[in-house]
């Protein structure tokens, strides 16, 4: 059964204001954005630093919120790259990801990008080869080699998404590591500074296992600089950190993970270590908020359909999960016709869509939902609007509402 999920007073009140051809809605509540924000830089030591995985989420409201409380923000396309670059022209950037085309790399050396995370041994020619071509005596770019590193079974059990420790489109084989440093110690390269090492391995897991894997990462990298008689600048140890859909309430041990953090910058003087959260960091400031359009009974079960669906908030359905969810009722009723009503128990949250996939909760706890009444998704900060299928049907775009009291943007 849904778990329920308890709304802040900024996102009960737009949800509600709302008039009904306004909805869906993305209501983010960047207070509540900021206070977590806050809270996770506090909890991180001397010697870590935070960055912002884009990708999660890349609207410029949210990035302008967060821009406090984060060192940089890592982008894994040119169209992210151009994007973050224009909000924040001076902040640091990393880019990352696989298939880079040189069109990005270049757009990139263009814009200052600090750090690049090289994947292959054919994107290092590339980044080379294409710095060399800008004839800029003296310039050399920072380079991390991301590694698919081994990663241990509970870790690989745990974890929600396997980025690493098995066979992935995702970084470098373990074995091409001395080669590649190598390559960029020995003059071949003279225009590419190699930092360290990138390795981001794993998705949703929590505060120990999260703190496992930094722990393994950073001894296989010391243990790489140690072969190579080369200083151990700089790990990163990548994002994934957990997020509950079946308890919102619950979040990820970020004092425990800070205190783990120090312990392990203190074993190694001299290392910076880096984390790239995204969807730890969002998900819990965005809320989408819609109508029920109408209830019915079907084989034994009470189904609500809702404007919009899974076109809009595409995670329950890639992830398998039911989106918590508050349902607000609705007491007026504009409408001559009868409102249809839930008597049955429980009941299932479907979208317009023509296809049975388009299911945001099952079995929510709501005997007596009525068409016309509101329910809002709770953990939809992240991986919602910019990773769903928005023009299936074709039906209308939600609105965006970025809520901070008084000063809503």
């Amino acid at each position: 059964m849904t778990t329920p999920a308890a709304l802040t007073p900024l996102v009960r009140d737009r949800a509600l204001a709302l008039p009904a051809d306004e909805l869906p809605a993305y209501l983010y509540d960047l207070v509540a954005l900021r206070e977590h924000a806050a809270f996770v830089r506090s909890a991180l030591p001397e010697r870590v630093e935070l960055y912002y995985a884009a990708k999660a989420n890349p609207e410029a409201e949210i990035l302008t919120a967060l821009a406090p409380y984060v060192d940089g923000y890592e982008v894994s396309s040119g169209g992210e790259l151009a994007h973050v670059r224009t909000a924040f022209p001076g902040r640091p950037l990393a880019f990352g990801g696989p298939g880079k085309t040189p069109a990005e790399i270049e757009s990139a050396l263009r814009l200052g990008v600090e750090r690049f995370h090289v994947e292959s041994a054919y994107e290092l020619r590339m980044l080379a080869d294409l710095v060399a071509s800008r004839s800029t005596s003296g310039t050399r770019v920072r380079v991390l080699l991301r590694l698919n590193l081994p990663l241990a079974e509970e870790s690989l059990e745990a974890s929600a998404l396997a980025m690493g420790g098995r066979p992935t489109p995702f970084g470098l084989d373990p074995s091409q590591a001395d080669d590649m440093v190598r390559l960029l110690t020995d003059g071949t390269y003279p225009q590419l500074e190699l930092r360290g090492i990138h390795a981001h391995l794993a998705s949703g897991l929590a505060a120990p296992e999260q703190l496992a894997v930094a722990e393994s990462i950073v001894t296989w990298a010391s243990k790489l600089a140690a072969r190579h008689g080369i200083p151990l600048r700089e790990v990163n140890v990548g994002g994934g950190m957990t997020v509950d859909y079946a308890r919102p309430d619950a979040r990820f041990d970020w004092a425990a993970y800070g205190a783990g953090l120090a312990r392990l910058t203190a074993a190694h003087p001299g290392l910076l270590l880096r984390i790239e959260p995204g969807r730890a960091l969002t998900a819990y400031c965005g809320w989408y908020a819609t109508e029920v359009l109408d209830v019915k009974h079907s084989h034994g079960e009470d189904f609500a359909i809702v404007r919009g669906g899974t076109h809009h908030l595409r995670t329950p359905a890639t992830k398998g999960h039911d989106q918590p969810c508050a349902v607000l009722p609705v007491d007026a009723w504009p409408h001559p016709w009868p409102r249809s009503t839930s008597r049955h128990g429980p009941v299932t949250l479907a979208g317009q869509l023509c296809t049975p996939k388009d299911v945001l909760a099952r079995r929510v706890p709501a005997e007596g939902l009525r068409a016309g009444d509101r329910v809002v998704f709770a953990l939809a900060g992240a991986y919602a609007w910019n990773i769903s299928h928005h023009d299936f049907l074709m039906h209308p775009r939600p609105g965006f509402h970025f809520l901070a009291g008084d000063e809503d943007a």
